[in-house]
């Protein structure tokens, strides 16, 4: 089975700005997801906000089997047009990854049809992202739980549709727990929302989470699956009054 074909997707604002974002991720964060993916063998190409049509056109999605979505302060900026085609190809069979904030994003918000709200503090707290679906091919390899030593919190409630596969729970230091791994089919493609990952904080480089990013690209990506038909279909021959 040939590998999937990858568009790492970034806002690439932060990193520009200066400071502790640009410290962490002075390529921005698309280049290590990037560098990542490559390094297992995936077919690999990246897309920022400013490029034309935001780096995602027709043809972009049409060669793209699973996309991975970062974005934090522009989700506004995203066109409809753009946030429209991706939509169809996801329903057609693209898998989609959202990362950390993008669960802001226009594109996470349609598909999930809810507000995708929740609670947050950034005091770089220690998070325990524990797994509670073992057996899941998104948890290969992974283990009980994993320490992130310095994480963003995200705490319940979180404002989206009950997952039809909760993979990963979190814990942080002041008490909240988080839905951190959430997966769920619309159409023909498979979503998957990965709350670990700031733009300030090192997360994208820890061992354990690029492994899970590594899982959910394979689980994400199209199966060798007939389309589906639909419409009006004329009698069929076995007809019985």
């Amino acid at each position: 089975m040939s590998k999937p074909r990858v568009t790492v997707w970034n806002e690439f604002r932060h990193e520009r700005e200066g400071g502790a974002a640009e410290e962490c991720y002075p390529e921005g964060i698309h280049a290590v997801l990037a560098e990542l993916f490559e390094s297992r063998g995936f077919d690999v190409e990246t897309a920022t906000l400013d490029e034309p049509e935001h780096g995602l056109t027709e043809a972009v999605l049409d060669d793209t089997d699973v996309l991975t979505w970062w974005g934090h302060a522009a989700h506004e900026e995203v066109a409809d047009e753009v946030v429209n085609r991706v939509q169809t190809r996801v329903l057609d069979g693209m898998g989609l990854i959202v990362l950390h904030s993008g669960h802001f994003s226009k594109i996470f918000k349609r598909l999930m049809g809810t507000t995708c709200d929740l609670k947050w503090r950034n005091e770089g707290e220690r998070e325990r992202l524990w797994t509670v679906e073992p057996n899941h091919p998104i948890a290969r390899g992974v283990g009980e739980q994993v320490v992130v030593p310095e994480a963003e919190m995200y705490g319940e409630r979180f404002d989206v549709p009950a997952p039809d596969e909760l993979v990963f729970t979190s814990w942080f230091e002041g008490g909240e727990v988080f839905r951190s791994g959430c997966c769920y089919r619309r159409g023909s493609g498979r979503i998957f929302y990965f709350r670990p990952g700031h733009e300030t904080y090192p997360i994208y480089r820890q061992t354990e989470i690029r492994q899970i990013l590594e899982n959910a690209v394979e689980w994400a990506a199209p199966e060798n699956a007939d389309a589906p038909s639909f419409g009006e279909v004329p009698v069929g021959p076995e007809r019985r009054d």
